[in-house]
């Protein structure tokens, strides 16, 4: 089995079910204090850690004495606008004893599926990680509407584990795993340890699912697991009910693993390898050899721009003899390329009268 000690970068979902009492709706205190200190453990061993947490609905309608049921779109919005303060304050206060800062970051399936607000989203989760903060994502349910949301927080965890290159995500639920059958119907379903590759007859096996404050089933947790294991991290489904879930599960707790398929880096390198690019940049002599020991594409090795791309896009790297030596993902447009090339990263915002991002293209977004 994994083990959450090996792990460099660490993805937590967090479902409704097990931080809001389903009677009360009240925020389950004891069990967040209990949530904390795992984080705190994992923190203290130097991992970065980022929570995916719903519960904004669900303290809503408890504050505003809303039914149970499903709500309306508008009374679900209502609901999620008065709870995330309330839940991005209660994980302020759970953290905040053991000197650990919060981050609230609000997504909707727009920010992936669009690849400005990807990069956007990305380069601000990796700015809080450096920073030492503990993000808590949660999708923005105040404006989101079908047709941008991920519906569910299994895959918006996922999502996010792929878009940081977690190396492990772990979705803490109320079922301790994978199971051939519904265990609630079925005492003889067996629980897998572990699952190499996510084949047709385990899909077959996933049930649909669900506590009444949770959306997720097993389904979605199968499309998580596909998601983050293909992007190279290892998925565990565990019971997440008790207190310090997560030090039980180091210490054995029953769950399932769901093994990564490839290295996080290599596998996003793999991705940006395979993406057909959208322009050409040549660089002098002296940024072929800072690329090749491991630097990031700075604005001064640059001596041509050609092509028009966006933010976001691909563009391949040229040498000065002309032969392509790579390909990466640029975070200035073909505009604001051409104008900066050549020029010191500190000239950046005097050049394009707006602060700019010191690398061209970063380390991370290439591939040589």
């Amino acid at each position: 089995m994994a083990s959450l000690t090996e792990a460099r970068r660490v993805v937590l979902k967090i479902g409704s079910a097990l931080l809001v009492d389903r009677t009360s709706g009240a925020l389950r205190s004891d069990w967040l204090t209990a949530l904390a200190q795992d984080v705190a453990w994992l923190k203290g061993q130097g991992k970065d850690v980022i929570l995916v947490s719903s519960g904004s609905i669900a303290l809503g309608r408890g504050v505003l004495g809303l039914p149970p049921a499903d709500l309306p779109l508008e009374q679900s919005q209502a609901a999620a606008a008065v709870g995330q303060i309330r839940l991005a304050r209660a994980y302020e206060e759970a953290l905040a004893p053991h000197d650990i800062t919060t981050a609230q970051v609000l997504v909707t399936l727009e920010d992936s599926a669009d690849r400005r607000r990807y990069l956007n989203s990305r380069a601000t989760l990796e700015q809080l990680l450096s920073l030492g903060v503990v993000p808590i994502v949660n999708e923005n349910d105040t404006i989101a509407t079908d047709e941008i949301r991920y519906g569910d927080n299994d895959r918006l965890a996922a999502q996010v584990a792929v878009t940081v290159g977690a190396d492990q995500l772990i979705l803490l639920s109320d079922v301790d795993g994978f199971y051939d059958g519904n265990p609630a119907d079925n005492p003889a379903a067996r629980r897998f340890d572990r699952i190499d590759t996510i084949t047709p007859e385990i899909e077959a096996m996933a049930g649909d699912a669900g506590s009444g404050l949770s959306k997720g089933g097993m389904k979605t947790k199968l499309m998580a697991a596909r998601m983050a294991t293909d992007a190279g991290c290892t998925m565990a489904i565990t019971l997440g009910t008790a207190h310090n879930p997560l030090q039980k599960l180091e210490n054995g707790a029953a769950a399932t693993w769901f093994a990564a398929q490839d290295d996080p880096q290599v596998a996003r390198k793999r991705w940006i390898a395979a993406m057909k690019p959208k322009g050409q940049i040549m660089v002098d002599q002296g940024a072929v050899q800072a690329l090749e020991r491991g630097k990031s594409l700075l604005p001064a090795g640059v001596t041509q721009i050609t092509g028009a791309f966006g933010r976001g896009d691909t563009v391949a790297i040229h040498g000065p003899d002309g032969a392509r030596i790579g390909q990466g993902l640029i975070r200035y447009t073909s505009a604001e390329a051409e104008i900066i090339k050549g020029c010191q990263s500190r000239d950046i915002e005097a050049i394009l009268g707006y602060p700019g991002r010191a690398a061209l293209i970063h380390r991370d977004d290439m591939v040589l």
